[in-house]
């Protein structure tokens, strides 16, 4: 038995029809959710990025956080940045132990940073380089033009990281020149080039859907077209305005989603044409979502830690298909997906945080945990199934003389943010019953603070480094900067 695991950045769990939205086209993921067991329930334990993958490599929580190595040349570093630790073993060595072949594949560039030991256990690897602010490619002056798609300033980070990416991509002539197509036809080349090298492990890890929201432009058209507006490919906070731009907005990333779609479906098809499916577990998750103006913004945030933000796809396709279409409500997390890679194997292990996620699916168990914890930043959630309790764990809740929780003009002005949702009455977690369920907020708390195992507020040993990307700097420092854009 082989296993692949698929992972997309920046992917919401509504996208797949599964979930609900059923005008976006996701003709290959809703297939592989009809033929999977999907889990309803999935979280990270820690976002975003690189907290994510730790979690999906070693199963090992990635909080709270800890372990503050240097990460020096690595940016961003917000809490958790940091590479795998010497003290834990990723799965791919364990595999590689017990004489599986392994490979990983990937274009999110943070993995591959000095130091990050991601590439720790794997027979072979491959970078796809050019996503985001990777530092692969320099133009002359001219050949791009970034002022298309943003207002920023000519000399602002955001204008400087545009320019960056564009550059990696300005040589595009055809769709297999795009990010999400380079890396699965490398995944494609890899499973032909290792069909005969079985048992094989494969992690795909895919950048896109995240930002910049740049796919094939058909695919955008399909879902909103409108000639006067820019392409706020990368869009953030409130910089779009306007009915038409929103939605155009709002295009860009619906077709960067049917673009990643259409795009492992070819690699399912190579799979498929090498018989390999037929004895092939399939994985399929992602990091975290991203907000539509859910809250009136684009873009990730640690302060919005609701459904769109933090709930992940889980599914799992075994070649057998005797599970295919069950849907399971037990939480799951990114830590569980080692060990259940392990358990398929059969390969023996132990002293993970994560559990493997198989015996949910044969029956064996109903569940992993009553709730998760997961955190962000300086922020933490607290989820079982009636409640989310959303909270600063720095700042620590907001009290009254009488030991309850108020909302005051004082607190809001001092960025405390504690927040819960009532997930029966308002599934969408629209509204915070903080001031009237201080008892269901309690619970949560205490939770928290045993995961914690300390107090609210909370201070958590682990450092955070600062580093501004080359580029970044020059623009600040440049004046010639206006010639380059």
């Amino acid at each position: 038995m082989n296993v692949v695991v698929i992972c997309l950045d920046t992917m919401r769990t509504d996208m797949v029809h599964t979930f609900g939205a059923d005008f976006i086209r996701t003709p290959v993921l809703d297939n592989l959710a009809a033929e999977s067991v999907v889990f309803t329930e999935a979280y990270g334990c820690a976002y975003p990025t690189i907290p994510v993958r730790r979690a999906l490599f070693t199963g090992m929580d990635s909080f709270p956080w800890r372990f503050g190595y240097d990460t020096l040349g690595s940016s961003p570093s917000p809490r958790g940045w940091h590479k795998i630790p010497p003290e834990h073993t990723p799965v791919a060595e364990r595999l590689v132990e017990a004489g599986v072949n392994t490979g990983f594949i990937a274009d999110t560039y943070h993995m591959f940073k000095a130091t990050m030991n991601f590439t720790r256990g794997f027979c072979s690897w491959d970078f796809v380089r050019g996503q985001e602010f990777d530092h692969w490619k320099t133009l002359p002056p001219g050949a791009v033009d970034p002022t298309k798609y943003t207002d920023a300033a000519p000399d602002s980070p955001r204008m400087t990281g545009m320019l960056q990416y564009l550059w990696n991509q300005g040589e595009r002539t055809k769709e297999d020149d795009f990010q999400a197509a380079r890396v699965f036809l490398s995944a494609m080349d890899w499973v032909e080039n290792n069909a005969a090298y079985e048992p094989f492990y494969l992690y795909i890890d895919s950048f896109d859907p995240h930002e910049p929201w740049d796919p094939p432009l058909h695919y955008a058209d399909a879902y909103f077209k409108d000639d006067s507006v820019k392409d706020y490919i990368w869009p953030v906070g409130t910089e779009v305005e306007g009915a038409a731009a929103i939605e155009r907005t709002k295009a860009l990333y619906y077709g960067e989603v049917t673009f990643v779609d259409t795009w492992i479906g070819h690699f399912l098809d190579k799979l498929e044409a090498l018989h390999l499916l037929e004895d092939t577990v399939i994985i399929f998750t992602s990091d975290h979502g991203t907000e539509l103006l859910d809250r009136n913004r684009f873009g990730k945030s640690e302060d919005h830690l609701q459904w769109f933000n933090t709930r992940i796809n889980m599914f799992i396709r075994h070649p057998d298909k005797q599970h295919a279409g069950k849907r399971l409500d037990a939480f799951v997390q990114h830590q569980d997906v080692p060990p259940t890679v392990l358990d398929l194997f059969d390969v023996p292990y132990q002293g993970l945080d994560g559990v493997s996620m198989w015996p949910l699916v044969t029956g064996e168990r109903e569940k992993n945990r009553d709730f998760i914890v997961a955190g962000w930043g300086q922020h933490a959630t607290v989820r079982d199934h009636d409640y989310n309790y959303v909270i600063d764990f720095e700042q620590g809740p907001r009290k009254t003389d009488s030991g309850g929780f108020t909302v005051t003009q004082e607190t809001a002005a001092q960025h405390v943010q504690e927040e819960l949702y009532n997930l029966r009455d308002d599934p969408r977690e629209t509204r915070n019953v903080l001031e009237s369920e201080p008892e269901a907020a309690l619970k949560q708390r205490a939770r928290l603070e045993g995961f914690l195992e300390q107090e609210l507020p909370a201070r958590l040993d682990d450092r955070v480094d600062t580093y501004e990307y080359p580029r970044r700097v020059h623009a600040k420092t440049s004046p010639h900067m206006k010639n380059i854009i």
